[in-house]
């Protein structure tokens, strides 16, 4: 334990060295204008934490939103999360910076989930449209370990199971292996405790590697198969978590 431990703050030491010189927007918290639904779906959300009784929190961008969705995981969660008094809070388009700022206005007030299920970071990854790196892999990193420790500090009480960034686009996508490299470095935040870190990546792969429309027809959201995938992957490491 203590090696893990050692080994996750030497190397977020190192990141934090490496993105001194420049700007990190990944860490900044920073409100959305687009989509035009953001704020109001921020503030619903702020709405719900208010009323309570939350024991199972779903955080993150358009994925996570997507358990929601009727072509998504509607199904699954109305039988498998409805039950075990679980909300969503994702929003579509959502990167850690966003995150970040929901959780700073009021997004966890109120809630004392037993378990937070996160999974944060792909629009981080990959480019802006002028061709510019949205963030590198170390931001992402530091992004993503921002938020793990806002839950920690606004949620003491509560677990955290956190996920590997899903793999997207064709094989020969450069964001396929920036992925990697953020979902290794990910793992160090696992406390083997508090903190658990699950890449279930390799789950949504054919053995050659591609990624199936079958499962994610756009190669980045999943539809009901793959949030099929996804809940039977964690089902295990879950339930224990929620006892």
């Amino acid at each position: 334990m203590k090696q893990r431990c050692f080994n996750f703050a030497f190397i977020l030491s190192t990141f934090l060295a490496v993105t001194a010189f420049a700007e990190n927007t990944a860490v900044i918290p920073a409100p959305r204008t687009f989509p035009t639904n953001w704020m109001s779906s921020h503030e619903a959300f702020v709405k719900q934490a208010k009323q309570g009784g939350i024991d199972l929190l779903f955080l993150g961008d358009s994925i996570t939103a997507g358990w929601l969705w009727g072509n998504g995981g509607l199904n699954i969660w109305n039988k498998r999360y409805a039950p075990r008094h679980a909300a969503e809070f994702g929003i579509g388009y959502d990167r850690t910076q966003n995150v970040l700022w929901r959780i700073e206005h009021g997004e966890l007030e109120g809630i004392k989930p037993k378990v937070v299920v996160l999974l944060i970071g792909t629009n981080n990854a990959g480019n802006e449209d002028n061709g510019k790196p949205r963030n590198t892999t170390p931001e992402i990193v530091e992004g993503v370990a921002a938020i793990v420790n806002e839950l920690r500090a606004r949620l003491p009480e509560s677990k955290i199971l956190l996920f590997g960034i899903f793999p997207r686009g064709e094989t020969n996508d450069p964001v396929r292996e920036q992925l990697k490299e953020i979902n290794v470095q990910l793992a160090f935040l696992d406390d083997g405790k508090t903190v658990k870190f699950m890449d279930i990546g390799s789950k949504f792969l054919e053995p050659d590697g591609t990624l199936s429309r079958d499962i994610m027809p756009d190669l980045l959201h999943p539809n009901e198969k793959g949030y099929q995938i996804w809940a039977d992957a964690m089902e295990g490491t879950l339930a224990p978590m929620l006892k």
